[in-house]
């Protein structure tokens, strides 16, 4: 997919790689389908991100409640150059090192707080490939225009895709590659998944690295229910239309006849199971239509769909699952209110 904006300079240092075909949509109808006829039913997270729901989690991140970004913005701001010092290999910073990194980060999103570290790299080695996958292929677009005007050292190749199907892309170019890497996973990504699930994509990853390389995973961390359940369900109501514009989706792509309005943005903490869990509930009986689907689903009033669980971490649960998939949690660092972790892991 060739760079929008005309500029030569761009063009010489972007390649985007549209990887999600016709397959991810007929994959999208599947889960759809199953999803809604489940008991309980469930949509999942990583169809939030159409062009309004990528737009939509930017502005959350911005809201007074969601702690989570201004918090591992600090860390980033912080600790960046410790991070890279780490991630080479190299403890005293002294550049003793010569082997470059390139940055591959999954879920790169508007790629802002990535920056912190790009600036790091191009401070260590002057040059730097950076790597950033993520579902919208449009958000990627943009991020990658934005980053190389900002950074003339920077070359960028661009995955849009599920990441799955990138990192089986970047394992068979990963053999025919000299530098190490470090790997974001920044945000709460992690926290999407359940546990046996974190471990699967955690080895599939480790299998795409070689010993030595580096992942930056950003946990959030377990406190107080009030502030989780806030982060989640902030009162201006933007997590509330995130959440719902999946609704608007399914409409928009296969016919259905979902009212936003007849349904409620839910989040739940479930102290015991260490997650914020999200769901949009039904406000009422009601009977809805896929029709591209040959579908129709029934809602009892109250019924809910299951979004989206966001799980909170500590540090002994990190440091076990960074050894139970072959790694090693070399360092980790915390925001000054102790409320969200960045763990380097180490590939053994």
């Amino acid at each position: 997919m060739p760079p929008t904006d005309g500029d030569p300079h761009h063009a010489a240092r972007l390649r985007l790689h549209q990887l999600d075909t016709a397959d991810a949509r007929a994959a999208f109808a599947r889960d759809v389908a199953s999803g809604l006829r489940s008991s309980p039913k469930q949509l999942f997270p990583k169809y939030f991100y159409d062009e309004l729901g990528s737009e939509l989690f930017d502005a959350i991140c911005l809201l007074p409640e969601y702690y989570l970004t201004r918090a591992e913005n600090e860390i980033l701001a912080e600790s960046a150059d410790e991070i890279i010092t780490s991630a080479a290999g190299d403890p005293t910073g002294s550049g003793s090192t010569t082997t470059p990194l390139a940055l591959l980060e999954l879920g790169s999103g508007s790629a802002t707080k990535t920056r912190r570290i790009i600036e790091a790299l191009l401070k260590r080695q002057g040059t730097l490939l950076y790597l950033p996958v993520d579902i919208s292929a449009s958000a990627l677009d943009a991020s990658a225009h934005a980053l190389l005007q900002s950074y003339p050292a920077l070359h960028i190749e661009a995955y849009a895709s599920d990441y799955d199907t990138a990192l089986a892309r970047l394992a068979g170019e990963r053999r025919e590659r000299a530098e190490r890497l470090l790997v974001l996973f920044l945000g709460s990504n992690i926290g999407n998944f359940d546990h046996a699930v974190a471990e699967q994509f955690l080895r599939a990853l480790r299998g795409v690295l070689r010993a030595g390389d580096a992942l930056l995973v950003g946990a959030d961390l377990k406190k107080d229910r009030a502030v989780l359940e806030a982060a989640y369900d902030d009162a201006l109501g933007v997590t509330a239309a995130f959440n719902l514009n999946q609704l608007v989706r399914l409409n928009r792509e296969f016919g259905a006849d979902f009212q936003p309005r007849a349904f409620r943005h839910v989040a739940e903490y479930n102290e015991a199971a260490g997650r914020v869990e999200i769901y949009i509930e039904s406000r009422f009986a009601q009977v809805v239509a896929l029709p591209a689907l040959d579908m129709e689903i029934t809602f009892a009033e109250g019924e809910r769909i299951h979004t989206e669980n966001s799980y909170k971490y500590d540090a002994a649960e990190l440091d076990a699952l960074a050894e139970r998939t072959g790694f090693h949690c070399l360092r980790r660092w915390t925001d000054a209110a102790g409320r969200f972790s960045s763990n380097l892991f180490i590939a053994r």
